[in-house]
């Protein structure tokens, strides 16, 4: 019989992260220790909320199966004014989480051993959980202090999404042996791997790190044997890599997060039945009218105040009948959403969503068909996986990252996926179609650039489809503009960039109806709402100036002249004038991870003036203004 796992409380995270940076499967930096988050199979549900959101749940299960059910928040408790209790259990409510990696090192003694030789103990302190650390309770160095040893700060991974302790014992003696191992890690004053050495006291082996890094050093290290240390077991039918990889254990690419997010549009003409729809988790489980009455007693249903019982009951019972009206694709989220900001007369308000349409700025009538302020938003997100080594920004979408890069979050098929809701205000603006295919018939040839960059790419990361996925010159234009707006707004607003989130609207003639837009909205996790710092500045006399402002900002980067000369296909890259200093973005910010940008398509630049959007139209429409 296994004996019963001790809970410790070792540290604090906002929910949002759970999602973003430190889902399943990532590493966490503690002070004195790194943790990995376990699989759902591990998670207390029972603290955790559901959240309502019907197209992001199809969405959901078109990926994973239809067997997930629920999107659910990370759980934990209610807080608390006051001081918390240590003692009580509800203390230690959250998100589990397990030691990893295993193998520590005495700072003092440089002894190099596995948490599982006993050498280390656990110390906690109640009302200090990031105290939390391991001692060596033996160290001859510090007999009477035990010295706080810390994780080994190499480890190995596969493309595959499995994760490894470093094979220090095999590494070191060079393959298997069967030394009785005492192994020490001396590091010198640089850090670099070429100044660690592994030594084997017993046997006297002594070996660089340097041998496990660098081109052709895998083959210094073992096959994968497919660990999935957030599900505590092992890849069932084994892997395939014949080499793992080895990285630092903090390093970026050892965890990227798989998200769907949608918004929560209106999906109902009249009040009543958008009512049902925006709390259908609490009335699906109604099973009479009685239970309504009961509901509403209770305060659940405060938002039906006008409403009678019956009313309720029905318009519950309607929508049991009917189902699930979902609009478009389970797989494209965007496309409803474009309909409803391009036809914003068609989206009655709600709890969620509201909109007001006021006129493009003197000068960008021409280039906008409208200017729609989202005074209201509600965005929701679920993590349905994750990858190592290879980022998921190289793909469209989540949908098309293969099956073999996407790690699960849990041993069996999940139930339910974590999740977590954003409330905010947003600006949307929506592109002329004609104004935009005009400007993209002279684009021929350096569309054709991008498209050659965007090829030998993903052919230099043995992309299965290497001529897939290009997004067009269209979308490089909406997506440079985003940015642009965002470095701009960002300093009014009172957000910082981070905290600005882009959506890119983006589709040609040729794949389907037609859409060219872009919404910015507040990206702020854990938090009931916005002051409307971001919709004021959409006002149009307010707007003017801010768009304004960001082309002027667009056309020298500190950069220059290396900046605007950068060339995507030549350089090995998918952007062209874009760097740090003019249109790069937090990693909350863009969908894309910072690719397909350039500045030299919104207005011109030191090394190209042909390809400027903004400026031939811009002007074109002031002198239209003056004469009117």
């Amino acid at each position: 019989m296994n004996p019963p796992i001790t809970k410790h409380d070792v540290g604090d995270l906002r929910p949002s992260q759970i999602l973003t940076t430190f889902g399943v499967g990532s590493i966490i930096d503690l002070p004195n220790i790194a943790a990995m988050v376990m699989g759902l199979d591990d998670w207390p549900i029972h603290y955790s909320s559901e959240i309502n959101e019907e197209r992001l749940l199809v969405s959901v299960q078109n990926a994973l199966g239809g067997q997930v059910k629920r999107l659910l928040t990370p759980p934990r408790t209610e807080e608390t004014t006051g001081a918390p209790n240590a003692f009580d259990e509800r203390a230690y409510i959250g998100v589990p989480v397990a030691p990893f990696p295993r193998w520590m090192v005495c700072p003092a003694c440089q002894l190099l051993a596995p948490l599982s030789s006993d050498l280390f103990s656990l110390k906690t302190e109640p009302y200090h959980p990031e105290r939390a650390r391991y001692v060596h309770t033996r160290c001859q160095k510090k007999p009477g202090k035990p010295p706080t040893v810390v994780p080994a700060r190499f480890v190995v991974a596969c493309p595959h999404g499995h994760l490894d302790d470093f094979p220090w014992v095999e590494f070191v003696h060079q393959g298997r042996s069967n030394c009785r191992y005492r192994l020490r890690l001396r590091e010198g004053i640089s850090g670099e791997a070429a100044d660690v050495l592994v030594v084997c006291e017993v046997c006297n082996s002594i070996r660089s790190m340097a041998h496990a890094f660098g081109p052709g050093n895998e083959q210094n290290l073992p096959p994968c044997r497919g660990r999935r240390p957030h599900l505590r077991d092992f890849e069932p039918e084994g892997c395939e890599v014949e080499h793992v990889r080895a990285m630092l254990q903090g390093a970026s690419n050892s965890w990227f997060s798989v998200i769907l997010s949608a918004l929560s549009i209106p999906t109902s003409v009249d009040q009543l039945s958008q009512l049902v729809d925006d709390q259908w988790v609490t009335l699906e489980k109604a099973q009479s009218q009685q239970n309504i009455e009961l509901l509403r007693q209770v305060g659940q249903l405060n938002d039906f105040a006008k409403f009678s019982d019956q009313q309720i009951w029905e318009a519950v019972q309607k929508k049991r009948s009917g189902g699930a009206q979902q609009a478009g694709e389970p797989t494209d989220l965007k496309s409803p959403e474009w309909e409803i900001f391009s036809n914003p007369a068609a989206a009655p308000p709600s709890r969620y969503f509201k909109l007001r349409v006021v006129q493009p700025p003197l000068g960008y009538r021409k280039i906008f068909d409208k200017i729609v302020l989202v005074e209201r938003l509600r965005e929701v997100r679920a993590l349905i996986g994750f990858t190592r080594i290879e980022s998921p920004g190289d793909y469209d979408t989540p949908f098309q990252v293969p099956k073999g890069q996407l790690a699960p979050l849990s041993r069996t098929e999940p139930k339910f996926v974590p999740s977590n809701e954003i409330n905010g205000e947003g600006i949307f603006f929506e592109f002329s179609e004609e104004t935009m295919v005009a400007w993209e018939k002279n684009l021929a040839a350096h569309d054709r650039l991008f498209y050659e960059a965007h090829q030998r790419w993903r052919e230099s990361r043995n992309h299965p489809l290497p001529k897939a996925g290009y997004p067009s010159i269209r979308y490089i234009l909406l997506h440079s503009f985003a940015h642009a707006v965002i470095r701009q707004l960002a300093v009014e607003c009172g957000y910082t960039a981070a905290s600005i989130r882009e959506r890119i609207y983006s589709r040609i003639a040729d794949e389907g109806s037609p859409m060219a837009g872009v919404l910015l909205y507040t990206a702020a996790p854990d938090s009931e709402g916005t002051l409307g710092g971001l919709v004021s500045l959409g006002e149009t006399d307010t707007l003017g100036r801010h768009l304004n402002q960001a082309l002027e900002a667009m056309r020298l980067c500190a950069s220059d002249p290396l900046c605007a000369e950068h060339h995507p296909y030549r350089d090995g890259t998918l952007h062209g004038a874009a760097c740090h200093a003019c249109l790069f973005l937090p990693e909350t910010s863009c969908e894309r991870g910072n690719k397909y940008l350039d500045r030299s398509v919104l207005v011109k630049t030191l090394d190209k003036e042909h390809l400027a959007f903004f400026d031939c139209n811009v002007e074109e429409d002031e002198q239209q203004d003056e004469i009117g």
